[in-house]
């Protein structure tokens, strides 16, 4: 079952979560002044789940109690790889610079394209294609910019060695999971809408990063009252608005056409960097935001003729 054409442009929402999924690292960051990556994670999705939960048996109660199982087992398995996406991605910013941590982690879109074809019969376009290659190697652009001083690349060395290679390693298993959680959300998304599904999904997450933090005896409680705000907001700007929006364009769009969308992250993140931590970016990680805006806008032509074809 195909959704009904939207009354917003998909590309256009996707446009507006970029710009609220770039809040991110920084709120992490702010965050893991006291809690650990698993609380962060934790906190992140279980408030997402106390805020839509009354929009969910408010508005989605018939719907969820007609759900197939085949659709709740998929659902489930969405919020499991939501879950380790989180934990594994948040984590490694201990270990790793942001910029090296969000270039790895957004390599999920390739994984996303490569998968495509094979496990939801979704071609690629070549334009997409193009403009996940182009944008992907601004990504790289961005993560060699922060190993470089200027011409130098003295401390590149650094990102094959010792807690850096951990936090690496960390971040690519987020982009794995990513993937896994946006093939699912696109499959599960042909049938059931937005509300139900992010609402299973994220209690599901929610649930498993609870589990987690309890069994390996992280401090949950006693925070300085800022540290909440930051959990709060990462709640609601990344998650609630970012995440949702991203679930929301699944049900319209090709699986790698919303994926192109998290590469924006990058840009959204450097340019937030220079107003709230007044971080000046580099020559190569201007050059490489520029490619990912170029690749983003190869990829908004493959979305825009998505959606007219639906």
């Amino acid at each position: 079952m195909q959704n009904p054409r939207p009354q917003v442009p998909p590309a256009l929402a996707i446009g507006v979560a970029i710009v609220a999924a770039s809040s991110a690292s920084i709120l992490i960051r702010y965050a893991q002044a006291e809690a650990s990556s698993l609380v962060i994670a934790a906190y992140r999705l279980a408030i997402a789940t106390l805020i839509l939960a009354p929009v969910v048996v408010l508005r989605a109660r018939r719907e969820l109690s007609g759900l197939t199982p085949r659709n709740i087992r998929l659902t489930m398995l969405a919020g499991g790889f939501l879950a380790l996406h989180f934990a594994s991605w948040i984590r490694s910013l201990e270990f790793t610079s942001v910029a090296s941590s969000i270039v790895l982690v957004q390599t999920a879109p390739l994984m996303v394209a490569a998968l495509s074809p094979l496990m939801i019969r979704e071609p690629i376009l070549r334009r997409l294609l193009i403009g996940l290659l182009v944008a992907t190697a601004g990504s790289l652009l961005v993560g060699v910019s922060d190993a470089c001083l200027g011409t130098s690349c003295a401390a590149a060395p650094e990102i094959l060695s010792g807690t850096a290679l951990k936090g690496d390693l960390l971040a690519l298993g987020g982009a794995a999971a990513g993937a896994g959680y946006i093939l699912t959300g696109r499959v599960v998304r042909q049938q059931v809408s937005l509300i139900p599904y992010i609402g299973i999904a994220y209690a599901t997450a929610a649930g498993l990063l609870g589990l987690a933090t309890w069994a390996a005896g992280e401090r949950a409680v006693g925070f300085s009252p800022s540290i909440y705000i930051w959990l709060v907001l990462l709640a609601v700007l990344p998650q609630l608005i970012a995440h949702s929006t991203y679930n929301w364009a699944l049900g319209y769009l090709p699986a790698a056409v919303v994926s192109l969308g998290l590469l924006g992250e990058a840009v959204g993140s450097t340019l937030l960097a220079i107003g709230l931590l007044h971080e000046v970016p580099s020559t190569l990680r201007i050059a490489g935001g520029g490619l990912i805006l170029v690749g983003i806008a190869l990829g908004a032509v493959s979305a825009r003729r998505a959606t007219l074809a639906n």
